[in-house]
């Protein structure tokens, strides 16, 4: 005589679900082919030549003969005896530290005049945009020169209201650097696109607070538009600036591709373009192609860890 149990029999083996072990390796599987792509992509585009560049930075290269090794040699000459390599240097470092706080301050400006309710946002917001679409564009470059120029629309609308003008704002070593500063400035629609959207987000509860405690336009503006800001401030600010350093386009049409008058538009990525193809140094330009990524990061690194000090979120207690 068979004793069965009372307890419900097992379920076949057949039926059963994958363990969650196998489960995840064949999800992960489908990840990896699906980003197979970018990660090919990734290797053969980017770190190939990124270190590829890296190995060249330490070596002559002229692009006609095989790279020889020179150690440390291009990086010696650059920091000890290359005066135009610190001219680049400085001029580019001007550049950044005027240009971006008043394109930033300009940006904001306007976000903050298209946030108090105009009519046809949507179009205001678009034609200000365009500024940052075509500015670094070889067309406006060209455009700016004809501006600036000693017949150029500048001199003859000073004529206009008495003031007679023939300078050649661009061939002046006092002014041409101005006029970058200024062509970056008016590449504002995309901090100002970023600010519009942060401004839309601060709670008006915020406003209303400040207006009971008797606060006015200005007051508002710095004691709850900024502060709520700061974070969209940084997001700009390092995006700017890593965008600033690498210029070329209009430094390399409006200067005459030479750096212009006494070298006073010589920008870094300009003279990196004129080592590697005018002078066939791809070693030395390599090799500042690298202390320019360290110079990005370091500044980077530093307004992060300065954004401690002047940067709110809104879950900070």
């Amino acid at each position: 005589m068979t004793i069965t149990s009372g307890l419900p029999r097992a379920a076949p083996a057949t039926g059963a679900k994958p363990a969650p072990t196998s489960r995840r390796r064949s999800q992960g599987a489908w990840a990896l082919l699906f980003l197979s792509p970018w990660i090919v992509g990734l290797v053969v585009l980017t770190a190939g030549p990124l270190l590829a560049s890296l190995y060249l930075s330490f070596t002559h290269y002229d692009l006609l003969s095989s790279p020889r090794w020179a150690g440390l040699e291009n990086y010696t000459r650059m920091f000890t005896a290359d005066p135009l390599w610190r001219k680049s240097a400085v001029v580019t470092l001007v550049y950044v530290a005027v240009a971006v706080p008043l394109q930033l301050a300009f940006a904001l400006l306007l976000a903050t005049i298209l946030n108090r309710g105009v009519k046809a946002l949507g179009l205001w917001r678009a034609l200000y945009y365009l500024p940052s679409l075509f500015g670094s564009s070889v067309a406006i470059a060209i455009l700016w020169r004809e501006i600036f120029g000693a017949d150029g629309l500048l001199n003859n609308l000073l004529g206009l209201i008495g003031i007679e003008s023939t300078t050649s704002w661009i061939g002046d070593p006092t002014w041409s650097l101005g006029t970058l500063v200024l062509l970056r400035v008016w590449e504002f629609g995309s901090p100002m696109i970023i600010f519009l959207a942060g401004l839309r987000q601060i709670p008006a509860e915020l406003y209303e607070s400040a207006s009971l405690d008797g606060a006015g336009t200005v007051r508002k503006f710095f004691s709850v538009t900024l502060p709520m800001l700061t974070p969209i401030i940084l997001f700009n600010l390092i995006l700017q600036v890593i965008s600033a350093f690498q210029v070329f386009n209009s430094a390399f049409i409006i200067g005459g591709g030479q750096g212009g008058p006494g070298n006073s538009m010589l920008v870094y990525t300009l003279y990196l373009y004129q080592a590697a193809f005018n002078n066939f140094e791809m070693g030395y330009a390599a090799a500042m192609a690298w202390v320019l990524l360290t110079i990005i990061a370091a500044v980077t690194a530093v307004n992060f860890w300065l954004s401690r000090y002047w940067v709110h979120y809104a879950d900070e207690q």
